[in-house]
């Protein structure tokens, strides 16, 4: 009989454990009332704010830097966003006019166009990340190219007229803009040679050459300048690369890798493959962790570690870029990854990106920051606010904040949900994000803040989320129309300003304490500035 009554007891408990798992609302903590607490002392030392976020910028290639309309948007971006280096592709492709040689092969040299490029990013404070290649067709040994702007992926098919060509290229820049400028710059070997076919037509020991060649000759022409690699998609050979400069004795200063959060799909240089989101928010910085680690086990355990490219995903067709979940999505990554980097180059700044060709959509899941029209997606002003941090950080108890204080010693508050709410592996991000998505409710966010001076503040309360600098769900309540009137730009800038969403003035008592309570939902952004009046 006891055994009879212990199976049913055990039914009620079953039963009892699943009505709590499915039929209680799934947004029941943020319905209850509860919060999580963001509380921070700013009367504790605080430590300095890891600043590699902005440390670097991407973009797609360099002829497009001889861009008007490129330019102006890097002034925008460089001016609100901080950011101190860019790098691209194409820097030594044809549309370059690079190189040159006659019928008797005997090679030429034309610096014109990179002059122009690189006068202007440092007229406006921004420093090449120099990434050496693509290959001129008239030192390629062979006819493979990549994108639309036909890159050649092959090795030289004579290293001396190779290291020749190097050496002339960064003599010329110390020439022309001096050693100490140049030994602040960094030297970047190639572009994902690991995906062989795509951009390497040779294997890893052509690699391998190719960078030996290349570091070699830059070390002649200066001991101070940086070089490093292998610049590899999805973390790929930094061990062996790491073995290889140990071993042969091979300069190296530094390793460069790239990282996506794609769980699923395929190197996309047509515009045809699918991809989908890793539905773990923290792929991207656990990765760039276990990077890390990889070089504090070598041989070397004293080289920077640059992300040279990173985002949610790899193809310039994926509306997730566009969206108001990029922004915490770039934030949390940020974030986790903390000092395991040296430099973020987020890819890319704007949607003046050229690798499929010109896009025929205002908003197609570009890559940018903003897109050709001036647009700034949510991804802008999460970097815009991070810049605005400041550069003390104190210590929170929320894992998904940062409490700074600026050099003017005025209070900055950031704070986000990210969730992930893709979480399927049937249908993929071109078709998944190109559609209206409200927010769910999440748990409320309640800011204490103690040891602020007592008097009167502004308070300024800046957002992003759905609806709210949002120029994406702007987009498609317009029908998303293929290309914008006037009109319709300034209608979405207007709509979509960054203006603050809420300003007032309050009044600090002499307990110097703050107590506020936020209204979250997923995927939100509160950026909060208190300034001392």
């Amino acid at each position: 009989m006891w055994k009879k009554i212990l199976k049913i007891r055990i039914k009620i408990i079953v039963v009892a454990v699943f009505s709590i798992l499915f039929f209680i609302p799934k947004n029941s903590k943020a319905q209850s009332g509860s919060a999580r607490i963001i509380e921070a002392n700013l009367k504790q030392t605080p430590t300095p704010l890891n600043m590699s976020f902005n440390e670097c910028i991407g973009a797609g290639r360099a002829n497009e830097g001889l861009r008007a309309d490129w330019q102006r948007q890097l002034r925008i971006v460089q001016k609100e966003c901080g950011f101190r280096y860019i790098r691209f592709h194409g820097l030594l492709s044809d549309d370059m006019g690079v190189y040159k040689e006659d019928k008797y092969g005997n090679p030429s040299y034309n610096w014109q166009y990179i002059d122009e490029l690189y006068d202007f990013l440092l007229s406006i404070h921004i420093k090449p990340f120099v990434e050496l290649g693509f290959m001129p067709k008239a030192l390629a040994s062979g006819n493979q190219t990549v994108f639309w702007w036909k890159g050649n992926i092959t090795p030289p098919k004579d290293y001396n007229k190779w290291d020749n060509l190097i050496k002339a290229l960064v003599t010329h820049w110390t020439e022309r803009y001096g050693e100490d400028e140049v030994a602040s710059w960094f030297f970047e070997v190639w572009n994902e040679p690991n995906l062989r076919g795509y951009f390497f037509s040779g294997d890893q020991n052509d690699y391998f050459k190719l960078y030996r060649e290349t570091a070699e000759t830059i070390k002649k022409v200066s001991s101070k300048y940086r070089v490093g690699g292998p610049a590899s998609a999805g973390n790929a050979w930094v061990p062996a690369m790491l073995k290889f400069c140990g071993d042969e004795h091979v300069p190296i200063d530094f390793i460069t890798a790239h990282e996506y959060g794609v769980m699923i799909g395929h190197v996309d240089t047509s515009g045809e493959s699918g991809t989908i989101i890793n539905p773990n928010k923290n792929a991207v910085s656990n990765n760039m962790k276990k990077t890390k680690e990889m070089i504090l086990n070598s041989s070397l355990p004293h080289l920077g570690l640059h992300y040279t490219e990173w985002s949610s995903s790899y193809t310039p067709t994926d509306f997730m870029h566009d969206t108001y979940e990029q922004a915490p999505f770039i934030l949390n990554s940020i974030k986790q990854a903390g000092s395991s980097v040296n430099s973020m180059s987020y890819w890319t700044f704007t949607d003046i990106f050229e690798e499929l060709g010109p896009r025929f959509q205002a908003f197609h899941g570009g890559f940018g920051l903003m897109n050709y029209e001036d647009i700034k997606k949510p991804a802008y002003y999460a970097f815009k606010f991070m810049n605005e941090l400041g550069n003390k950080e104190y210590a929170s108890t929320d894992a998904d904040s940062y409490v700074c204080k600026d050099s003017s010693g005025n209070v900055r508050v950031l704070f986000w949900d990210c969730t992930i709410d893709h979480a399927n592996d049937t249908t993929n991000d071109q078709q998944f994000y190109n559609r209206v998505i409200p927010a769910k409710p999440a748990s409320a966010a309640k800011l204490k803040l103690t040891g602020l001076k007592p008097g009167k503040y502004s308070m300024e309360i800046y957002r992003t989320g759905f609806k709210v600098n949002d120029p994406f769900t702007s987009y498609m309540s317009m029908g998303s129309p293929a290309q914008l009137t006037r009109k319709q730009v300034a209608e979405l800038k207007q709509q979509n300003s960054g203006a603050p969403s809420e300003q007032q003035i309050i009044n600090i008592s002499a307990d110097g304490k703050l107590e506020k309570e936020f209204t979250m939902r997923q995927n939100d952004v509160y950026f909060v500035k208190l300034n001392k009046l």
